[in-house]
């Protein structure tokens, strides 16, 4: 509306400013960061296999190996019992079974069935893709650095906690 004679108009808005380039992430807010992303991708993975991200991990934890119930629940970081649900769940679908240990009557071993395998392997390529997508920015030099420190990283956190690589 234009203004009548005699009034005054008030000043035009002044454009809005471009929002300021975010600041590059220290190493502790980038890696949370990261992990963040990394948990949506193993969500959307699980959740698109009727899985939990829980029963992801455990499956993928035994996709090549046979472990007692308590060293599962070590590396999942979760409770004797939730780890016994847990399990429990997927020997109803099939999933993984329990072995008895030789010797001792009261202990049982985990082990992942074909069923259980082929889920875990469907996952792989389904976080592959994503992952993949998520770093086509870097370029191979960065890709081959980042690499080399997550290795580190994970390599140094297993050892610190007994977790088998």
């Amino acid at each position: 509306m234009t203004p009548a004679a005699g009034e005054i108009s008030a000043p035009a808005a002044a454009p809005a400013a471009a929002p300021a380039a975010p600041a590059d992430l220290d190493l502790v807010d980038g890696l949370v960061q990261l992990s963040f992303a990394v948990q949506s991708v193993l969500g959307r993975v699980a959740n698109g296999l009727d899985l939990s991200v829980t029963q992801l991990r455990m499956l993928a934890v035994l996709e090549d190996r046979e472990i007692g119930m308590l060293q599962l629940a070590s590396i999942l970081e979760l409770e004797k019992s939730s780890t016994t649900g847990l399990v429990d769940r997927a020997v109803r679908r099939g999933l993984v079974r329990r072995v008895a240990v030789p010797g001792n009557r009261r202990a049982v071993n985990v082990t992942v069935t074909p069923a259980g395998r082929k889920l875990v392997r469907t996952a792989r390529r389904g976080v592959r893709a994503e992952i993949t997508a998520m770093s086509e920015s870097l370029g191979e030099d960065q890709r081959d650095r980042l690499c080399s420190s997550i290795t580190t990283l994970v390599r140094r956190h297993a050892a610190s906690h007994a977790i088998p690589l």
